[in-house]
């Protein structure tokens, strides 16, 4: 719910690593660069996310989501159990590692994002738009981009790192265009599936972007030991919808 993302409170940054990972989005983000996290973060970027719901259509299948409330809770409720303390905190590391020039470190980190979806759909999800946006970034230039098209370590947030290291787009701001782009599809597939009107998206949209930028500041700032996505309701949800008979997404 809304309320408990609001009861994160405020980050500090303390020694070691919360104060390492909580100062890599520090910076202003200069006008080209925000035009490259505008492009990153736009529904229109061919990566195909709108394909996947990431288990929500099994969710409207099984009647967990119904309405815009329980819309609003799977939704808000992975943003801050799933993607801030997974996706952020592995985000602003690995775009640490590229910052540094270790593209080895980033490719291990992926790896270990990646081992940590629960299901075959999801692991399949990440590697798809992982390469999508790898071979995106090697059309716009990136010639690093295209060591990530072969095997299966590519990440989507990842590539969304080294687009963002290849960009200057600092880390927090990375964090918060991840999570806007993935809020932006989650609505978009639950105005298609629930269904919701357009004002009642553009109502959540509000409420998920109101709370990214605390949920990234905590997720950057979360120590090795507390990075773990909980998210058992989208583990279940996703492993039946690899047999649901009916589907309009992959995922």
């Amino acid at each position: 719910m809304l309320t408990s993302i609001d009861g994160v409170g405020p980050v500090t940054s303390g020694d070691g690593a919360h104060a390492r990972w909580a100062s890599a989005g520090d910076g202003a983000l200069d006008p080209g660069s925000l035009m490259r996290l505008l492009q990153l973060s736009s529904p229109t970027l061919p990566v195909g996310a709108y394909a996947y719901s990431e288990g929500l259509e099994q969710a409207v299948e099984a009647g967990e989501v119904h309405d815009l409330d329980s819309s609003r809770d799977w939704i808000m409720g992975l943003l801050a159990h799933g993607l801030a303390r997974l996706d952020v905190p592995m985000l602003g590391r690995m775009h640490a590692a590229f910052a540094a020039g270790d593209a080895g470190r980033a490719r291990t980190l992926s790896v270990r994002l990646l081992a940590a979806r629960e299901t075959m759909e999801l692991r399949a999800t990440d590697r798809a738009l992982g390469r999508a946006l790898a071979r995106v970034l090697l059309d716009l230039g990136e010639a690093q981009a295209g060591d990530w098209l072969r095997g299966r370590d590519s990440s989507f947030a990842a590539l969304f790192a080294l687009a963002s290291v290849r960009f200057v787009i600092p880390a927090q701001s990375a964090a918060c265009a991840l999570m806007w782009s993935w809020s932006e599809n989650m609505v978009a597939a639950a105005i298609k599936l629930v269904p919701l009107g357009q004002r009642a998206g553009q109502g959540l949209l509000f409420e998920a972007g109101s709370a990214i930028p605390a949920l990234s500041a905590m997720g950057l700032a979360l120590d090795d030991e507390d990075i773990a996505g909980g998210a058992p309701g989208l583990a279940m949800a996703s492993a039946r919808h690899e047999l649901q008979r009916t589907r309009l997404f992959r995922s």
